[in-house]
């Protein structure tokens, strides 16, 4: 009699597997459905690709209906493009060749990223967080890409202003005056006027000094930061190679440089490409 150990397993399916292929299936198509209420994926940013746990992620991007290869790259040009043009990505982007196969460079001051045809992502810094987000929502078929402006324009350190809130800074100095002269002139009725004694006189009019000396400072605090945030991104746009023509030393090479494509108009109107087009 033969070792029951040594026996051929048996071929025939269990009864239950159909049952635990369903389960997992029903699991799944509820997991997307949960996947699909919590995150908005038409503003699908880093934050949220943080957040996302791996079974999330596989649920909510199907891998069998990803968007690869010269199409994906079209995708993502078209996108970066497009967040570069509202100020929501700061970067210099490049269709740059590497082995004579096509990628797409972004950089700043602060890292970059280069997405191959695959969808991988390569890189470091805010850049590289920036752009991952947007290769996983291009990769899904039924994402809707943002359509850029022709010209997509990086302003020079030149053009870029001290701030753009004169009219409400000049609002609320106006209405910051207006409560200082109100304050002196209820405490100096209140000490010039016999008849005005009362003690509701001269607390409104500390209350009015105390809002006015308030709107003065915050008027004041904007203005400088605004000025701080103008100098900086100057000196970000002279660290990018927007003056120079030269990327940061951190950003890789590659053997196409001589043949790089820029994505992005320089201030002059004209390609932005630090080797050549």
């Amino acid at each position: 009699m033969a070792d029951s150990s040594s026996a051929p397993a048996d071929d025939r399916t269990s009864p239950d597997a159909g049952a635990d292929d369903a389960v997992s299936e029903d699991e799944l198509e509820a997991l997307r459905r949960e996947v699909e209420e919590k995150y908005d994926f038409e503003n699908f940013g880093p934050a949220d690709m943080a957040k996302m746990s791996v079974e999330e992620w596989e649920a909510a991007f199907d891998p069998d209906s990803w968007v690869v290869g010269e199409e994906l790259l079209d995708r993502v040009e078209e996108e970066l493009r497009y967040r570069v043009a509202i100020r929501e990505v700061f970067a210099v982007l490049e269709r740059v060749t590497e082995n004579g196969e096509p990628r797409i460079l972004a950089y700043s001051d602060e890292g970059y990223a280069v997405v191959y045809p695959d969808g991988s992502v390569e890189g470091e810094g805010t850049v590289l967080r920036d752009v991952k987000p947007t290769v996983a929502l291009c990769s899904m078929d039924d994402f809707e890409v943002n359509s850029a402006p022709e010209n997509v324009r990086l302003p020079s350190p030149d053009e870029v202003s001290q701030g753009t809130g004169d009219f409400g800074n000049r609002m609320l100095q106006i209405v910051a005056f207006g409560q200082l002269l109100g304050g002196v002139a209820l405490i100096g009725a209140w000490i010039i006027v016999p008849t005005v004694q009362s003690i509701v006189a001269p607390v409104v009019g500390f209350g009015f000094l105390l809002i006015g000396l308030f709107l003065f400072v915050t008027v004041a605090n904007a203005r400088l930061s605004d000025r701080f945030r103008s100098e900086e991104y100057r000196d970000r746009l002279r660290a990018i190679g927007l003056e120079d023509g030269e990327r940061p030393a951190f950003v890789p090479s590659f053997d196409g440089d001589a043949e790089v494509q820029s994505l992005v108009e320089g201030p002059d109107g004209e390609p932005l490409s630090s080797e050549g087009s």
